[in-house]
């Protein structure tokens, strides 16, 4: 790979008071990965090289103020501001919230007009990003209304995928948000990814209950038999292949997990837990459902090590691997898509990969 041809990575620098910019910098502090990509990380040359300084990591960057100054084999600091803001590492404060905010709408307008290949954003604080012009939960439901199409959580790594109904809500709302048509729409999503983005030519989907013990045929909850069970078969007659519903206090505990392509959770903890104990350090958040790639690590903004130079960048690594990964894998895809008779020169697997 030439270097002009090399992916460009913008990264979002999320929360400047958690380990967000301390995992940036220790993943490129290892010249190897400009082998693999280009990353501009959205920000200031001041306010990184103050916490460059102040946690010790050997990386050098190349400071741009415009995307077409983007060298090749350098980190990018693009100037999304100016001033060298104030760091105070494991605090939190309204005004790292509005520098998160800034980074991110910087990134994502170059993702929009294609300055920059993928996305790979650090964690930001979910509170403190609240203000009038943002008034979104988290990362996914923005990325949604700025680049179109339905998102979908998808947690990701080599071993294992798993993908949420209802992400970001109360659990006693759980229930009344899982609809016939939402379980079509995300198990849809999936199947999709599965096959543009991972490359598996026939994915094999399990679906995990709503209720203990998928309801016990109605003692514990109805939800499973009257919505779930029925969509399910109506999604197999379509043609796509999905099992379930699981019980899911025994499913990742027997290894059944491994016997498919995806799990999809009917909420947030239900999945996120398993793939944590599971994945924890190199699984990676990934949006699926959107016209652009975007990725990021599996925590928060950890504020209790922010600071200590104690991170581990292997989640944020990853994250920015698979960000590639799946950026070819959908490339090739609808290369093949558009000439269907066209030989691509390599054998399609269904595999997880």
């Amino acid at each position: 790979m030439s270097k002009q041809d090399s992916i460009i990575v913008g990264i979002s620098i999320g929360d400047l008071n958690g380990i967000g910019p301390e995992i940036v910098l220790k993943t490129f502090e290892d010249p190897r990965m400009l082998e693999f990509c280009t990353p501009v990380i959205f920000a200031s040359v001041k306010t990184m090289s103050l916490i460059k300084k102040a946690l010790e990591i050997n990386v050098n960057f190349q400071g741009i103020d415009h995307l077409n100054k983007l060298v090749h084999g350098k980190v990018n600091i693009l100037n999304v501001w100016r001033e060298s803001a104030d760091i105070s590492f494991g605090t939190e404060t309204p005004m790292m919230g509005e520098y998160a905010i800034k980074s991110l709408q910087a990134a994502v307008k170059a993702l929009k007009t294609d300055e920059v290949d993928v996305l790979v954003t650090a964690p930001v604080n979910k509170h403190n990003i609240q203000s009038e012009k943002f008034k979104f939960p988290g990362h996914t439901d923005y990325l949604a209304q700025e680049l179109g199409g339905e998102s979908l959580m998808f947690m990701v790594s080599d071993t294992l995928r798993v993908g949420l109904l209802t992400d970001h809500i109360p659990v006693n709302e759980i229930s009344k948000h899982i609809t016939k048509s939402l379980i079509e729409k995300k198990i849809n999503l999936i199947h999709a990814a599965l096959k543009q983005d991972f490359r598996v030519t026939v994915p094999k989907i399990a679906v995990l209950g709503i209720n203990p013990h998928t309801g016990d045929n109605g003692v514990i909850g109805k939800e499973d038999d009257e919505v779930l069970r029925p969509t399910l078969q109506k999604i197999n007659h379509s043609g796509k292949i999905v099992y379930g519903p699981y019980a899911a206090d025994s499913f990742f505990g027997s290894g059944n997990y491994k016997n498919f392509d995806a799990i999809v959770a009917a909420y947030h903890d239900q999945g996120l837990i398993p793939f944590k104990t599971i994945s924890f350090g190199s699984g990676v958040n990934f949006t699926a459902g959107l016209s652009k790639v975007r990725t990021s690590p599996d925590h928060g903004t950890a504020y209790d090590i922010a600071g200590k130079n104690e991170a581990d960048f292997t989640s944020f690594r990853e994250a920015v691997f698979k960000a590639i990964q799946i950026y070819n894998n959908r490339k090739e895809y609808l290369e093949i898509s558009k000439n269907p008779l066209k030989p691509s020169g390599k054998k399609l697997s269904t595999k997880k990969g």
